[in-house]
């Protein structure tokens, strides 16, 4: 059994083009390439929020439950989450809410009622 000898390929063949010398046909190709239009992507649609009519309220609270919203704050401020004390009324509306009617009864039931309106200050006189 004789073995064929298996022709080596050339450099030529195999290889890129010489850097130095471009071929007509080198040219030509990029040219015969169909250009296609790069479109972007369309932009995500953002659809608008129903914006909420803030309403702009003010109450009477008693000191002890007012330096428990202060330290509330200051909680959340050490937990990396700075808050205010309207995000935290409302973070407690939230909870209220969606507490059953037991719950709500005996959360409402361990708050003792307080006298509405302005507490009065120093009475101002004219002298």
């Amino acid at each position: 059994m004789t073995k064929t000898p298996v022709p080596k390929k050339s450099a030529t063949i195999a290889g890129p083009a010489p850097a130095t010398k471009t071929s007509p046909a080198a040219k030509k190709a990029p040219a015969a390439r169909k250009k296609v239009p790069i479109t972007a992507a369309p932009a995500p649609t953002v659809v608008p929020k129903p914006k909420n009519k803030l309403v702009r309220d003010s109450f009477t609270i008693p000191k002890s439950e007012y330096v428990v919203l202060e330290a509330l704050k200051l909680r959340a401020a050490k937990l990396e989450r700075p808050t205010k004390k309207s995000e935290l009324l409302r973070a407690g509306i939230a909870a209220l809410n969606a507490m059953s009617d037991k719950a709500f009864l005996a959360a409402i039931g361990a708050i003792p009622s307080i006298k509405t309106g302005r507490p009065k200050g120093p009475s101002k006189s004219a002298t």
